[in-house]
């Protein structure tokens, strides 16, 4: 077993960075390992840390095994009742628990929760538009209400709080599915984060999307929007939720390559960044 090297010394200590670790890297050999060694050295050098996790290769897997087929619009999951049981099956009782082992393997450090639990996440149905046409994407949610209280009290407890990304349905119908980029920038606006970094299975954001090219190094928020248009699949909520999250008061966004062992030391932690960021 491998150990992150040394890092400088407490570099973020007391400031808060929100994780967002996709379903796809924890697939990736030892990427799930590393990732848990890095935020457990952050947490070890002051920074409170919260983990928002993805879990769409898994919930795709699941629901094939059911004999239903994955269906996405606008790099959104249509959500009818039946995808919505797995999805929250697979989300809290399968990655998260991976998440929350992994980081717990060496001390008490990650607490899991979802965003019903104390009503952090509150959410309205999304409305998507094609053409002019409304498309319907089932129980799938944007969140209009943060309630960061619990979080904040494990922070201060020195836990690493790591987070499913289900929501409370504003009406009181149930729940709803939020993308679980959309749901990382929204809470790292509300806990007023330094820094949102989106891991994730490609190298950043290429200015051909989705030609491949030489990544974009990094961006204003208004240049992100001005790309939406043309970007395709799971990299539409990415640039949004970057977007979102330097505009609400983060002071950057990155998205990176979550594949790379030591992803998030490399990110955070050294200063030898790769990917693309986003800033106001």
């Amino acid at each position: 077993m491998t150990t992150a090297p040394a890092a400088p010394a407490r570099p973020l200590a007391g400031r808060t960075v929100l994780i967002k670790c996709g379903g796809s890297v924890l697939d990736e050999g030892d990427a799930g390992r590393t990732f848990a060694e890095d935020v457990a050295q952050l947490a070890d050098a002051g920074t409170r840390v919260v983990v928002v996790h993805g879990g769409g290769p898994q919930i795709d897997t699941h629901l094939k095994r059911l004999g239903i087929q994955p269906v996405f619009r606008h790099g959104l999951r249509v959500t009818t009742p039946p995808t919505m049981e797995v999805v929250r099956m697979v989300l809290s009782g399968q990655v998260q628990r991976r998440l929350v082992g992994l980081l717990n393997r060496e001390r008490r450090l990650a607490v899991g929760l979802t965003g019903e639990d104390a009503r952090t996440f509150t959410a309205a149905d999304r409305q998507a538009f094609h053409g002019g046409q409304r498309v319907d994407l089932g129980l799938v949610g944007d969140i209009v209400d943060v309630d960061d209280r619990l979080l904040r009290t494990l922070l201060d407890a020195g836990l690493v709080p790591v987070v499913s990304s289900i929501a409370r349905s504003a009406d009181g119908s149930g729940v709803r599915n939020v993308n679980a980029d959309l749901a990382a920038a929204a809470l790292a606006a509300a806990l007023r984060a330094d820094t949102l970094l989106l891991l994730t299975d490609v190298a950043g954001l290429y200015p051909g999307q989705p030609d491949r090219g030489e990544v974009l190094d990094r961006l204003t928020a208004a240049e992100a929007d001005a790309l939406l248009p043309r970007l395709t699949g799971g990299m539409i909520p990415k640039v949004q939720a970057c977007s979102q999250a330097v505009r609400a008061g983060v002071a950057t966004a990155r998205i990176a390559d979550g594949r790379i062992p030591h992803a998030v030391r490399e990110h955070l932690l050294t200063g030898r960044r790769t990917g693309t960021t986003v800033s106001p």
